[in-house]
């Protein structure tokens, strides 16, 4: 398993990382407390929705050759259980990697391994050598 360092200033202000698991397979690993949390004192889904948006395009990342990158095209995102803190993983898989679009999904589970949210999405494959 190769853990990536963070390298964009949200990942480093939710306290999130990124690990690369295997080819086509990656996970991001928050601890949430109070500072994720929204109004109503629960986990804002919007870091969730980062977890599995991050962790997506890790799995992709590590298919691409050389020379090309990923963009969201969508994501659906399901929330099944509230939280409020603890540990929190979201495992992706490339369901189905296409020349010009990847097809995922993901599930977060908290630290007991109960399923809170459940996502699958679309990237697109971009080519950075040609102008």
């Amino acid at each position: 398993m190769e853990q990536s360092e963070s390298t964009f200033p949200l990942a480093d202000f939710l306290s999130m990382r990124t690990e690369k698991l295997e080819p086509g397979h990656a996970r991001a690993v928050l601890e949430a407390n109070e500072v994720h949390h929204n109004p109503h004192g629960f986990l804002h889904g919007a870091v969730l929705f980062t977890m599995v948006d991050t962790a997506m395009g890790a799995a992709t990342m590590s298919l691409l050759p050389e020379g090309q990158r990923c963009s969201t095209i969508e994501v659906q995102l399901r929330f099944l259980r509230p939280v409020v803190a603890g540990a929190l993983t979201a495992d992706t898989t490339v369901i189905k990697p296409g020349r010009r679009v990847f097809h995922l999904e993901s599930k977060v589970m908290d630290g007991d391994g109960r399923l809170v949210a459940a996502a699958t999405g679309s990237f697109a494959v971009i080519d950075m050598t040609t102008p």
